[in-house]
């Protein structure tokens, strides 16, 4: 039997990130997202729903959630889906919480693209591509490129 275990959400902060650090170093942020579901019942009314997930995250992207993220700022998250279960010190019943343990984000801008509702100006995306180098100039660089009509598709 096969398995996989993959989630991408997106939606808002509900509040500013939790950075920590471990003895070791290792930074670990804790966020919350809110996700919103709008759509109509069968008499045309509007609802709404909101899901609230716990996302953990690790590391180097800890630590840029940290610094470029704040409450209300849209957030995209992909990741795994984690089970944690403790035992609650003050009833001892068992306890269980779903959650995702964050592997890759994405910085979703405000639609003004500024620093709008929790937008973020001008950060570096992760997993961007770097800038192509440019182009050495060459002696003949006032003689335009040939022409090429011939599409190889």
């Amino acid at each position: 039997m096969a398995n996989f275990n993959k989630v991408i959400l997106a939606g808002n902060l509900t509040r500013d990130p939790e950075l920590r650090y471990t003895p070791k170093g290792v930074a670990i942020a804790k966020i919350t997202l809110a996700i919103n579901r709008t759509w109509r019942n069968e008499a045309g009314e509007s609802k709404e729903e909101v899901t609230f997930v716990d996302v953990d995250a690790f590391g180097r992207q800890a630590e840029t959630i940290g610094q470029y993220l704040k409450k209300g700022s849209p957030f995209m998250v992909e990741g795994r889906l984690k089970l944690d279960q403790w035992d609650d010190k003050q009833t001892g019943q068992k306890r269980s919480r779903l959650g995702v343990t964050l592997e890759g984000f994405q910085f979703l801008g405000s639609a003004g693209g500024g620093r709008g509702e929790g937008g973020v100006p001008d950060a570096p995306a992760p997993r961007s591509r770097p800038a192509p180098a440019p182009k050495a100039e060459s002696a003949d660089a006032d003689v335009p490129p040939p022409e090429d009509d011939d599409v190889p598709f």
